[in-house]
């Protein structure tokens, strides 16, 4: 069966045909692309047709599909088996990595997503603080945790309504909402709220709803205001974290948070998430503390065990810097693409990059959401198409980012060339 048989067949059976809603190629004049199998920088459809990857699985796949070591451990890890339900040495060597690198970072608490991760920190928030309210970033992506679904509101500073149906107005009520780099709206925020404010989480790279760099002096201003009223502060690096280096945005920035959670790229393309901190705070846990938590499946033997291969092969030297190189070069080649192909038909379009993440916008640079064009999906769609049909696959969303992997060599990127102006 082709991709087309493929979505027919699964609008029967699925919400939608899709298990996640950006795979539905909502927007595009195209059903979407149902892939067989990954290698290195490619994807293969199922009709059998390649493309060179620049979605890599949103991000876990640092190293590309199917990177050899990678694989190797977890054959080895699939011959001791795949699910235990009980205690297992594998979690304790991939924590004790991550401890080792992160200086800030006493334990590990592992889950099976980034939205369960979210879901625990703000969870420990509340109840390491006595709080209820939490501060969220218009433009940050926490997963679909039903507090974390909100917009802002029309009314006070901070206040929110819900921006999914089934998040009941009380929940709404407990997150309150900010435009990133809004220093003067997050201190009115706590000036109203402050007593009861548990946390404040951002992405200190926000990369789920375009790629908005944050100032310094931004996460910053953050960081000692959460201080000042006792809220707790929450870095999601599930996307940045092991992606902009090994200490992901909290080393980079020189910022401790006071949680972190991650994702993606800790269990190699296993779903896998964590949330991480000091004892003092991580210790309310389940079964030590009054903060309850469980999974069933946390800390599968599979997904840490792919995790720990994967963060070894990150640890050698100049590896970031090697891959931030490489995204570098793909920046050259499609921004003068842009001005080149079809007498300058994207010549609009510019490729903002951060390490080995990149986004397609009309501006050069935006730290808001609210100041994203309106017309990004407009001029993004006809891109995405044009690409495909070259062998070029990117996520096919507007507002999501790019992601560059080890696989993405010299070879591939030549390759990249001969497809553009094909």
């Amino acid at each position: 069966m082709n991709s087309q048989q493929l979505f027919e067949k699964s609008l029967q059976i699925v919400p939608g045909g899709v298990h996640s809603p950006v795979r539905s190629f909502k927007g595009l004049f195209r059903t979407p692309i149902f892939f067989k199998r990954g290698e290195g920088a490619y994807l293969y459809d199922v009709e059998g047709k390649n493309y060179i990857d620049f979605c890599m699985s949103f991000g876990p796949l640092v190293l590309g599909h199917k990177q050899e070591q990678v694989h190797q451990a977890l054959k080895q890890g699939l011959e001791n088996g795949w699910s235990f339900g009980a205690c297992e040495p594998y979690s304790l060597e991939l924590a004790e990595f991550i401890i080792s690198h992160i200086p800030f970072i006493q334990q590990v608490r592992f889950v099976n997503s980034g939205t369960e991760a979210v879901m625990t920190a703000l969870r420990l928030a509340r109840g390491h603080t006595g709080r209820n309210k939490i501060v969220k970033f218009n433009g940050c992506y926490h997963g679909h945790v039903d507090s974390m679904l909100i917009k802002a509101g029309s009314g006070l500073a901070g206040e929110a309504t819900s921006s999914s149906a089934g998040v009941s107005e009380g929940i709404a009520h407990e997150t309150l909402i900010v435009e990133l780099g809004d220093e003067a709206a997050l201190q009115r925020t706590f000036e109203l709220y402050g007593n009861d404010i548990a946390a404040v989480i951002v992405e200190p790279l926000p990369a789920n709803n375009g790629l908005l760099i944050q100032r310094q002096e931004f996460l910053t201003f953050v960081r000692d205001l959460t201080k000042k009223h006792g809220a707790l502060l929450i870095f999601d690096e599930v996307i940045s974290g092991f992606r902009i280096g090994m200490g992901g945005m909290a080393l980079e920035t020189n910022i401790t948070p006071d949680l972190v959670t991650y994702g993606k790229v800790i269990g190699g393309g296993m779903p896998v998430g964590a949330i991480a901190g000091p004892k003092s705070i991580m210790e309310k846990l389940a079964p030590l503390g009054p903060v309850y938590q469980a999974g069933t499946l946390s800390a599968n033997p599979l997904a840490m065990v792919g995790g720990l291969a994967t963060l070894k092969l990150l640890a050698a030297p100049e590896f970031y810097q090697k891959l931030e190189n490489q995204a570098q070069k793909i920046k050259n080649i499609f921004e003068r693409w842009f001005k080149e192909y079809n007498h300058g038909q994207f010549k609009n379009l510019n490729f903002i990059q951060k390490g080995s993440l990149f986004w397609i916008c009309q501006k050069p640079a935006i730290e808001k959401a609210c100041e994203i064009p309106i017309s990004l999906a407009a001029d993004f769609n006809p891109l995405f198409e044009c690409l495909i049909e070259k062998g070029i696959y990117l996520a096919p969303n507007a507002y999501e980012v790019g992601f560059v992997s080890a696989a993405h060599d010299d070879s591939v990127l030549k390759e990249l060339e001969t497809r553009l102006w094909a």
